[in-house]
C-alpha cells in the first residue's frame, strides 16, 4: 500500500491512534497551544469579535471548530466571547465537525459542565453535513495529521506488511511532487478535496489554522512519531538506518503503529495554493508570535494585569509565553487566515 494509505490507517481505522479518545498535555503523548494556554483560544476570539465588528461576519453567524479533540478550544473561544462582549452568545452557533463517538462524548460532557444550558453545541461528521451562509472557522494542528506521500527523487514510499520500500510515483503524486519541487521530503494528500468541501459548504465564512511547518519546501524527512512526549523519525525504526546505535532501543514500528501519533511539518504554499484553487483567498500567513499579537493577545494579558492579582497574572503569563516565545511555539508554528466572500 501506498505510505499515505499506510498512514491513514495508522491514525485513521477502527483500531487507529485517533479512533478513541487521547490525552493531550502532561498524560498524553504531546503538547499543544489549546493545551498550553487559554489565551490561544481568548485571541481567536478577539479576532472573532474584530471580524465582526468590521462587518464581515454577521452577530448570528456560526463558529464551527475541527478537529476539536476535547473541545477546549471552541470552549476558551465562547468563554473569552462572554467576557468580551457577551451579546453575541445571544446569536451565535457553535458546530464542532468530529466524526469519532468518544470525542464528540468528551466534548459535549466538557461543554454541559463549563456552561450548562448557555450553549448549544451541535455535531456534523463533515462540511459536507453543512449548508451555511456564514461561518467562523478555526483549526489547531489538523493539517499535520492529513496523510502524505514520502517523496525520494522520482519514487514514492510503499509499505508491505509493515516494512518500507520505494517504489514508482503515481501520476497525481509525480505532478504534485514537480509542481512544489518535493525531491525529499513528504506530500500532502487531501488539502485539495477538504478545501474545496469547506468553500461548497459555506458562502461566506474566515478561517484561521495554526500548524507546524512552512512555506518554504523541506529537503530532508521530517515525518516522525510521538509517543508520550518522545519523538522518533520514523526511518531511524526501518531499516533504511544500518547502524543499529542508532536506532532506538525501547521501540519499534510494530510497536508504535496505531498506538501513537504520527506526523510532519506542513508545507503551507501547498495548503494556501489548495484553498485560492477553491476560490478562498489567503488573507495572512505569519509565525504564531505575530499572528496572535496582530490578534490581540498582549491586550488580553494587560487586562488580565488589571483584573487579577499577581499570582494569577504571572502564572497565565507564563503559560501564555509558551505560544509565543520564539524558542518555544512563537516561531515554529504558523499561523493562516483565509477568507471567502
Amino acid at each position: 500500500m501506498k505510505f499515505s494509505q499506510y498512514m491513514q490507517e495508522w491514525l485513521y481505522a477502527k483500531d487507529g491512534y485517533y479512533a478513541s479518545f487521547r490525552a493531550i498535555g502532561k498524560g498524553g503523548d504531546f503538547y499543544t497551544a489549546v493545551s498550553s494556554s487559554m489565551f490561544f483560544g481568548g485571541s481567536i476570539a478577539k479576532r472573532f469579535i474584530a471580524s465582526v465588528e468590521e462587518g464581515f461576519l454577521p452577530s448570528d453567524t456560526t463558529i464551527i471548530e475541527v478537529g476539536a479533540h476535547q473541545g477546549y478550544m471552541l470552549a476558551d473561544i465562547v468563554q473569552f466571547i462572554y467576557t468580551l462582549k457577551p451579546s453575541l452568545l445571544q446569536t451565535l452557533s457553535f458546530v464542532i465537525i468530529e466524526p469519532q463517538k468518544e470525542n464528540r462524548e468528551a466534548q459535549i460532557a466538557y461543554f454541559q459542565e463549563s456552561f450548562g444550558d448557555l450553549v448549544t453545541l451541535t455535531h456534523v461528521d463533515t462540511f459536507d453535513a453543512l449548508s451555511l451562509e456564514s461561518a467562523f472557522i478555526v483549526a489547531n494542528e489538523i493539517f499535520d495529521a492529513f496523510s502524505c506521500e514520502l517523496i525520494k527523487e522520482d519514487t514514492m514510499l510503499y509499505m508491505q506488511e509493515g516494512v518500507p520500500r520505494f517504489g514508482e510515483q503515481d501520476e497525481i503524486t509525480k505532478r504534485l511532487a514537480q509542481k512544489y519541487g518535493i525531491k525529499k521530503g513528504e506530500l500532502s494528500v487531501g488539502f485539495e478535496s477538504f478545501a474545496a468541501s469547506m468553500a461548497k459548504a459555506i458562502k461566506k465564512f474566515e478561517f484561521v489554522s495554526f500548524d507546524y511547518g512552512d512555506k518554504e519546501k523541506r529537503t530532508d524527512y521530517s515525518i516522525r512519531i510521538y509517543h508520550k512526549h518522545q519523538s522518533y523519525p520514523f526511518f531511524a525504526l526501518t531499516d533504511f538506518v544500518k547502524d543499529e546505535n542508532e536506532k532506538p532501543k525501547d521501540v519499534s514500528l510494530a510497536s508504535l503503529f496505531k498506538k501513537s501519533d504520527i506526523t510532519y511539518d506542513v508545507n503551507f504554499t501547498h495548503l494556501i495554493d489548495a484553498f485560492e484553487g477553491a476560490g478562498v483567498r489567503c488573507e495572512s500567513y505569519k509565525t504564531q508570535l505575530a499572528l496572535l499579537v496582530e490578534f490581540g493577545i498582549i491586550e488580553l494579558l494587560d487586562m488580565l494585569l488589571q483584573n487579577s492579582d499577581e499570582k494569577t497574572y504571572n502564572a497565565e503569563m507564563n503559560r501564555a509565553k509558551v505560544l509565543i516565545d520564539p524558542s518555544f511555539m512563537g516561531e515554529r508554528f504558523k499561523g493562516v487566515v483565509f477568507r471567502k466572500g
